[in-house]
């Protein structure tokens, strides 16, 4: 499945001012970085891949059909994959991207 360009473009509006943000393709869809790291994704599952403090990991994915984003079959702590309909509005949506940001700013600089 390719990625949802619809929620990229969403993405890129909510977020295109953020200092040190950039745009890659990667896991099959179409990720933001911030300072190197990815912070989100439109992603190839639909929804967003996003990244998050992998302490945080259980927590997060107590909402409804947050996954853990798995890479190779594996689950993985700190890569989550929020579906579509957990992000139809844009409250919703920058609630999730906020995390990402967050967790991709407190990473060290990759560029």
């Amino acid at each position: 499945m390719a990625y949802d360009r619809e929620l990229a473009e969403r993405l890129r509006v909510m977020i295109g001012d953020v200092p040190g943000l950039s745009e890659k393709a990667m896991f099959g869809g179409l990720a933001f970085l911030v300072g190197g790291s990815m912070a989100v994704a439109a992603g190839n599952l639909g929804g967003l891949l996003l990244r998050c403090d992998p302490a945080d990991t259980d927590e997060h994915t107590r909402s409804a059909g947050v996954e853990r984003y798995e890479m190779r079959g594996r689950p993985m702590n700190g890569w989550l994959h929020v579906p579509r309909e957990a992000v139809k509005d844009d409250v919703d949506l920058r609630r999730w991207v906020a995390i990402g940001l967050d967790y991709a700013a407190s990473l060290p600089r990759r560029d």
